[in-house]
């Protein structure tokens, strides 16, 4: 049994326990949270919750269930103590260098980091990659929405002023997408300097981005997403291959759920920094690899 920590309790952590208590193949190490001491929620009655992963017994992987920009910072905290990490990192020009980074101190601590192990990045580079297989020349589309982007969410909610934040993913097609913010203000925050905040944003500068003020961001609040990935290209020489994909989702579920396989796999690489295109698909699964063999092939 892997023992797995989970490390943030907010929209993925409160998925990714879920998610252990629920492989069969997985032990719940515990809860890494800045809430640790207070009253917490019924489903961690029974789970050891902490400040410091340290103070885990035995912990074989942990899942780095924290704001994007903070995956860094938290990464390099639990890898030299021997630990298994998987992010959900989603900043998608900043993975490359960050699988470098976290590779160095994966090495030097003789264990293993999963970079970008949520569903976009994550589970959708894999099946780009698989397009890009069989046909090898052409373009693909990634199309999200409509739905939540947590990424932008966080981001949007981080700028001063704002008291709690949505943004919609509108997809536009052909890969072109539009954010639909909206923004729950402090008392006293001005508008104005929070919508330039957020369009200045790098989650929001390359988009049409459209801010709005309400009175209760709850209010308008589902966690639905959804994606469809589409390539039209050449294989071999023949052209016209037309290729989909399309789902429609819970997007902190499936995140969590991924981030889980993944802690799997990394139980079976060598040391090192990992993206999901690097992972080889059966590892992801729980169960006998011949059996799983005669079962999916």
């Amino acid at each position: 049994m892997t023992r797995t920590a989970v490390v943030g309790y907010g929209n993925i952590g409160r998925y990714a326990v879920q998610s252990v208590l629920a492989a069969p193949d997985m032990e719940l190490a515990g809860v890494v949270s800045s809430r640790a001491g207070s009253i917490l929620p019924a489903a961690l009655q029974n789970v050891p919750v902490v400040k410091d992963i340290r103070e885990l017994q035995k912990v074989d992987a942990a899942l780095l269930c924290v704001p994007t920009r903070r995956v860094k910072e938290f990464a390099q905290s639990v890898l030299p103590h021997g630990i298994r990490t998987v992010d959900s990192f989603d900043i998608h020009t900043e993975i490359a260098g960050l699988r470098g980074e976290l590779s160095k101190t994966a090495l030097r601590y003789n264990t293993v980091s999963v970079v970008a192990a949520g569903w976009d990045p994550g589970s959708d580079s894999v099946i780009r990659a698989l397009m890009q297989a069989a046909a090898p020349r052409g373009v693909t589309y990634t199309d999200f929405g409509p739905g939540m982007s947590m990424g932008h969410t966080v981001a949007a909610k981080a700028i001063d002023g704002v008291a709690d934040a949505l943004s919609l993913t509108i997809p536009l097609g052909t890969g072109i997408h539009r954010r639909n913010v909206y923004v729950q203000l402090k008392e006293g925050a001005d508008f104005k300097e929070a919508e330039k905040a957020i369009k200045s944003d790098p989650y929001f500068s390359r988009d049409e981005t459209h801010v709005y003020e309400v009175k209760e961001v709850s209010a308008l609040k589902d966690t639905g997403h959804g994606v469809k990935i589409t390539r039209k290209g050449t294989a071999g020489i023949t052209d016209n291959q037309r290729l989909a994909f399309d789902m429609r989702i819970s997007g902190p579920a499936l995140t969590a759920q991924i981030m889980t396989a993944c802690a799997r796999a990394a139980m079976k690489r060598q040391p090192g920094a990992y993206t999901m295109i690097e992972l080889p698909l059966i590892d992801l699964l729980p169960g006998n690899r011949e059996d799983l063999i005669r079962q999916l092939v």
